[in-house]
């Protein structure tokens, strides 16, 4: 093939192991999904970097290529897609590895089945047909993990196991063969780089693990702080209303006094001054929980207190297996994130707040609209808190997803026309 057709086909392929590389980067880090620009730029730096190679008389250094590939790579991940640089710095080093060591395989294996070792040679069109038959590889894997939406980090780790341990099986099958005469030295590099790829594959599977339950731990301990404050609420709630029950004798004496003397106005006037707490005890929202009745009706204290509109309509059924503290979870999140939202909006404005707690078969439906005003932040496929102080904030979706999956529920969260809905189901 001529000089610039291997060219040509040395940039489209560094582009296609790129664009690869990135969506990789989407699902095992759970960064942003790259977009057109994201692909745009990762494609235009890789061509630079190939015709760069070319013009110094290094394009034919692996060493180098894989080099500076990963660093533009990894470059790209960490501004482009908000991954973390260690974890994206350590898959763009044994992602150019692995690409490098099916390359090897693929043209070798080529060679054997074929008895040419013009596969070996990338500077023949047999050789860039094995390059290519591995890019298109590539490909088909991608589209494959993206398609698979669901698959859990167990089928991928096994997945990228099964690969790993392929890919050894060939490499020692490899050097049993007679057919295709490939240097020794060769073949213990390809071998023992097999291994450190299964040894990366563990490696990684660990560290995940270890900040999924990392950020468990962190999201428990945030949940029980948030869970700690909202209980602490409630049981002012119930002292007040302990008080108000330990006095009613008194009053009920002090009510039978005035009225024996005639005393009518000074009655009234009494009644009158025990009223509002009377009124607060009326107006409750019962569910038949009495630590959610009370969690619904501080929240509503406090949006009355910020001049938001609250409503409620409550339809909770009995006996289900859904604990309170994990209504709490749910209900107080949605709660205080609603009447943060609302309070952002100027007094000028409508402000509102709509609870609503269905029944729907066995299922419980909790959803809860707030008006909204401003921008949502996204940080991957999770909202960002758009509060200014830290602390427990951005823990409160988190939060309320944890307790929902543990009734094989989910947390599901919508923003249109200036309304934003969250909404829980939980199985019962």
């Amino acid at each position: 093939m001529t000089g610039w057709m291997i060219l040509l086909s040395e940039i489209a392929a560094g582009c296609a192991r790129a664009i690869v590389f990135v969506f990789l980067i989407y699902r095992l880090l759970s960064a942003d999904r790259p977009g057109k620009r994201c692909v745009a730029v990762v494609s235009a730096g890789i061509a630079f970097l190939v015709l760069s190679l070319t013009v110094l008389n290094v394009n034919e250094s692996d060493v180098c290529r894989i080099g500076a590939e990963t660093v533009w790579l990894v470059i790209c991940a960490s501004r482009l897609q908000k991954a973390e640089i260690r974890m994206s710095l350590f898959v763009g080093i044994f992602y150019e590895i692995a690409v490098s060591f099916w390359q090897f395989l693929f043209s070798s294996w080529l060679g054997v089945l074929f008895s040419s070792p013009d596969f070996q040679d990338y500077e023949t069109g047999w050789g860039q047909t094995a390059v290519w038959m591995l890019h298109g590889f590539l490909v088909v894997l991608v589209f494959y993990y993206l398609e698979r939406r669901k698959m859990t980090g167990k089928i991928a780790f096994q997945f990228a196991s099964s690969i790993a341990v392929a890919g050894f099986l060939a490499v020692i099958t490899l050097s049993e063969q007679k057919t295709l005469v490939i240097a020794e030295d060769i073949l213990d590099m390809w071998t023992v780089l097999s291994v450190v790829l299964m040894m990366s594959v563990l490696i990684f599977r660990i560290s995940r693990q270890y900040e999924m339950e990392k950020e468990l731990a962190e999201l428990k301990s945030e949940q029980a702080e948030l869970l700690e404050r909202d209980y602490l609420t409630l049981n002012q709630a119930y002292e007040v209303n302990a008080k108000l029950f330990h006095d009613f004798h008194n009053h009920i004496g002090v009510l039978q006094q005035l009225l024996s003397h005639q005393k009518m106005q000074e009655a009234e006037e009494y009644l009158n001054s025990l009223q509002a707490p009377v009124r607060e005890m009326t107006d409750t929202i019962w569910t038949g929980d009495e630590t959610i009745d009370y969690l619904i009706n501080s929240k509503a204290s406090k949006a009355k207190s910020d001049k938001t509109e609250f409503q409620a309509q409550v339809e909770f059924p009995r006996h289900t297996s859904i604990r309170s503290a994990d209504l709490c979870a749910i209900l107080g999140n949605f709660l205080d994130n609603a009447l943060e939202a609302a309070r952002q909006i100027p007094e000028t404005r409508r402000r509102y707040i709509r609870l609503t707690i269905r029944r729907i078969n066995h299922m419980l439906v909790i959803k809860v609209e707030n008006s909204f005003e401003g921008n949502l932040i996204k940080e991957g496929d999770t909202l960002r808190t758009t509060k200014a102080e830290g602390g427990l904030h951005g823990w409160g979706l988190k939060s309320a997803q944890a307790a929902a999956g543990k009734y094989s529920g989910c947390v599901q969260t919508t923003c249109a026309d200036g309304v934003f809905r969250a909404v829980a189901t939980l199985s019962y």
